[in-house]
Parts: structure tokens; C-alpha cells; sequence
């Protein structure tokens, strides 16, 4: 615990945003992790192995939660859909261009605070799938089985979520900026 307890924490923490939520999946995965420690063969490191155990209580956690039906209200996601597409599906106007260089504004601390703040205002779901691919790089695959969606509804969530985090990027940071 004390030589790993505050990774676990932090990288459960970045992914599931609940203080308390965090704090018990690493107490249950340190604890898994002692219940079978005599199967941990040492081809990785223990940090390694213990973080590949919290990303599966992380994983079972996700799978219960989005099990449960959610309601969403995509009031805010129709509207910005339809000021930025005609009724064809093409773009009224295209996205602007971010005059940055993108890997240079995610060193920026306030840039990764927005990006943080714009993917907590999303939905639910969608929010979850993007971090799923986005930040834990998972497959379509991953990601339907743990929100218990289609390819194809996967494909449409993510699609939307980048579509409105790119929006609240651009609105937020040029706030910021200007």
C-alpha cells in the first residue's frame, strides 16, 4: 500500500472521477491482490500486475454501472447538431482551426483543465466511451461489451462525443485565451 497506494489512486481516480469510488476499487484490488499473490509470477513488475488488476475492477465496475438503464437528455447535443449540419447531414460550416499546434496545447496545464472539464460536462455514456478509446486506448469491441452497446451505436456515440468535446474545446479555450 504504501509503496503504490497513491498510483492506484491516481489512476483510478483519472478514469472513474470519484473520490470514494476510487478509494474502493483500490482497496479491492489490493485486496484481490493478496488473495492471490501466490499466483503472481514476477514476469512483470508488481506495479504493473496490480495496476492490470485495478483496470479490471475498474472494467467490472463500468460493465454493472452502464448495465443499469441511464437516462440522458441530448437537448444540448440536438441543438449543436443542427446549427452545425443541414438537413442532408453536411456541414452548415466547417469546424475552425485551431491556430495552435495541438501537441503543444496539451502540454499546457489550463488547456488539459478544459479538456478535463469538457468531458466531465458530456454525457454519461458517451463521456465513458471516449475516455475508454481515447485515454485507455480500448478496442470497439472493449468498449461494447462494457457499455453493452453495438458496433455500430459505438461508432455513433463516439463520433458524437468528439463532436462535442471538440465544440466545448473551441468555446472553452478561446474563452480562456481571448
Amino acid at each position: 500500500m504504501d509503496k503504490y497506494g497513491d498510483y492506484l489512486y491516481s489512476f483510478a481516480l483519472y478514469r472513474i472521477q470519484d473520490d470514494s469510488l476510487a478509494q474502493d476499487l483500490v482497496q479491492d484490488t489490493l485486496t484481490a491482490a493478496l488473495k492471490a499473490k501466490e499466483r503472481f509470477k514476477g514476469t512483470s513488475s508488481e506495479k504493473t500486475w496490480l495496476t492490470s488488476i485495478l483496470k479490471h475492477k475498474i472494467m467490472d465496475f463500468l460493465r454493472k454501472k452502464y448495465r443499469e438503464p441511464v437516462f440522458e437528455d441530448n437537448t444540448l447535443e440536438s441543438q449543436a447538431m443542427h446549427n452545425c449540419f443541414d438537413d442532408k447531414g453536411k456541414w452548415k460550416t466547417g469546424p475552425e482551426e485551431w491556430a495552435s499546434n495541438p501537441e503543444r496545447l496539451l502540454e499546457q496545464k489550463s488547456f488539459l483543465n478544459i479538456v478535463k472539464k469538457c468531458l466531465q460536462d458530456l454525457p454519461k455514456r458517451p463521456a465513458r466511451a471516449l475516455a475508454l478509446r481515447e485515454l485507455e486506448g480500448e478496442t470497439t469491441q472493449t468498449i461494447c461489451k462494457v457499455l453493452n452497446i453495438t458496433a455500430t451505436n459505438c461508432w455513433v456515440i463516439l463520433h458524437r462525443a468528439r463532436f462535442l468535446m471538440r465544440k466545448c474545446i473551441e468555446t472553452n479555450w478561446l474563452e480562456e485565451r481571448g
